[in-house]
Order: structure tokens, then C-alpha cells, then sequence
């Protein structure tokens, strides 16, 4: 996650307001050749933009006549996909809610922690789908690893039970998005959170047991007690994309610090370093081992990130 200091500069289709002045405004979605502008006055305007612009929802904008110009953005949520490829998701959060049920992908969960935190976004997780019997071993096995580090919504967005705490936790004036692999039932929540955006909701595969994408451009939606939502399209995998060794020691989920058991160094990447107080918590058994390992996986995947990044910077 990376702080926009530039500004980008994008032809908007001419019309009758805001062709002599500037008027400042929120683009609310992405159409691919066109975003929709709400302006501070309330009125909504649809603007083209070229497909590699890089505007998403959330951009603060300012249009005068055909120019619409991109404000600094305060934050950003960006992940990487199987292929390598970078994708930004959207712009000006301030919460991420992580959405997981039955067959959710291994290692997202820490991913996404990881990314919101160096944002630097408050993550949360929401366990949809608590009306089926097999959830509860799984609301069980997250709540127990990730209770202390994070908020752990449980809900059936099927059945509208247990909502108020996470409409709660949203009507505070967050401007959030949820993430989820295909198939957890985002599209569900929305439309509870959300009703009048209508979202169509994919069936499940019987021989994956994954969903369908069936949100294909981002949009922007307002709560009815305060907050806002992003609706994002639907993926599979949720790559880090330039976070630091330190970052992920520091921001590792259950890595938090543990009352006065400090590492003896600041930078400590919890390997090998003598002092460790994570090696430390996890010989006496506070920190599982099975935490530790996948500590250790996403932190060889993010060296050998920054290996590569520093092999570019050197060939260029």
C-alpha cells in the first residue's frame, strides 16, 4: 500500500455544469471508459477516462469543462493476483472487512490483515453463512486465532442474524470495502447492508464448492445509518504487493506485542535473531506453531518480493 502524491489529468465528456469552474466531487464507480462523479452539490455526472487512467472509487476528483484531475489520496488498497499482476481496488478507505466462510483460500485471511495494516486501514473479519452447521467449527478455529488481533464479526447474511454489531461497527462514518474470495457470500451482505443496490448473487459450484464473480465494476454505496461501502469484483487470491519484511513482522496477525515480551531488536524478522520474543512465545506455546510456519511462508514470499523489486531497480 503506497500514499498518492500525483495527480492524474483525464478527458471528461463536455456538459453544461462545471465547464467554467471547478467543482470538486467522488467518483462512486468505474465503468472502464467512464466513472460517475457526485459532486459537492449533490449532483451526479458520468465522465470518461482512459481504461489505464488508474482512477478507482473513492478518488477524489476535481472536474473543470473536459479535464478531471485526481487528488492525493490518503490511502489505498492494492493486491496481486495469481499472475503477478497489481490491481487497485480503491482509494480513501478506512476499514477493510475481510469476508470468509466454508472453503475460503488458505493464507487470505493473513494476507489481507497484512496489506490493511500497512494501508493503513483497520481490518475486520466477517464470517458469513453462521446459519450452516459445518460454520461453527470454523467461527471456532478464526475466533481463536484471530480474536485478539482483530474484530470477528458472525453473521448469516441468508437469515439476517447477527447484523446490528457490524451495521454498528459501520454506521460510525467508515468508508470501507469487503474482500472474500468467490463463493462467501459478499454479494449476499451487500444487499442486506445495502437493498436498494439489488446485487446478483452467483450460485456455488458443486465441483469447486467456489462461487461465481457476479459483481463486474466497483461502485460506491451509502449506509442508511452513517458509513459507505465499496463493491468491488470478486477474486480468488490476495498477493501483497510491496510490503516490507519488518511491515510483515509488525503487522503479522498474533505477532502483536505481548505485554512486556519484546523482541531485543527493532527490526527483528522473528527467525533466527537472538532475543526473539515471538520464537520465544512459541517454544512456551502462546504463539501455535502453526502460526509461526505460515509466518515463516509469507515472509520468504515477501523477501523473495523484495529481491525481485530490488533486480528491476537494478537492471533499470
Amino acid at each position: 500500500m503506497k500514499r498518492e502524491r500525483s495527480s492524474s489529468r483525464t478527458t471528461a465528456r463536455p456538459d453544461s455544469s462545471c465547464t467554467d469552474q471547478v467543482c470538486r466531487g467522488l467518483i462512486t464507480a468505474h465503468h472502464g471508459v467512464e466513472v460517475e462523479v457526485v459532486f459537492t452539490t449533490g449532483k451526479r455526472r458520468m465522465v470518461r477516462v482512459k481504461r489505464s487512467s488508474g482512477h478507482v472509487v473513492g478518488d477524489e476528483v476535481e472536474v473543470t469543462g473536459e479535464l478531471l484531475r485526481r487528488l492525493p489520496r490518503r490511502t489505498e488498497l492494492r493486491r496481486r493476483d495469481a499472475r503477478g499482476g497489481i490491481h487497485l481496488l480503491a482509494a480513501n478507505l478506512d476499514v477493510l472487512g475481510i469476508v470468509v466462510a466454508l472453503n475460503s483460500l488458505a493464507g487470505f485471511i493473513d494476507r489481507a490483515i497484512v496489506a490493511a495494516r500497512v494501508a493503513p486501514l483497520q481490518p475486520f473479519i466477517v464470517v458469513n453463512k453462521c446459519d450452516l452447521d459445518d460454520t461453527t467449527a470454523l467461527l471456532t478455529a478464526l475466533s481463536r486465532v484471530y480474536a485478539g488481533s482483530v474484530p470477528v464479526f458472525a453473521i448469516s447474511a441468508k437469515n439476517r442474524t447477527g447484523l446490528a454489531p457490524l451495521q454498528a461497527f459501520l454506521n460510525q462514518g467508515h468508508r470501507g470495502v469487503f474482500v472474500g474470495s468467490s463463493g462467501v457470500g459478499k454479494s449476499s451482505l451487500l444487499n442486506t447492508l445495502c437493498p436498494s443496490i439489488d446485487l446478483k448473487v452467483g450460485k456455488i459450484s458443486e465441483q469447486s464448492g467456489l462461487g461465481r464473480h457476479t459483481t463486474t465494476v466497483s461502485t460506491l454505496h451509502s449506509l442508511s445509518g452513517g458509513g459507505e461501502l465499496v463493491d468491488t469484483p470478486g477474486f480468488r487470491d490476495f498477493g501483497l504487493v510491496d510490503i516490507l519484511a519488518e511491515e510483515l513482522s509488525s503487522h503479522f496477525p498474533g505477532f502483536e506485542e505481548h505485554g512486556e515480551v519484546r523482541c531485543r531488536f527493532r527490526n527483528c524478522r522473528h527467525r533466527t535473531e537472538p532475543g526473539c520474543a515471538v520464537i520465544r512465545l512459541v517454544e512456551l506455546g502462546q504463539i501455535p506453531a502453526d502460526r509461526y510456519t505460515t509466518y515463516l511462508e509469507l515472509l520468504a514470499e515477501v523477501e523473495a518480493g523484495q529481491s525481485e523489486a530490488r533486480s528491476r531497480d537494478w537492471k533499470n
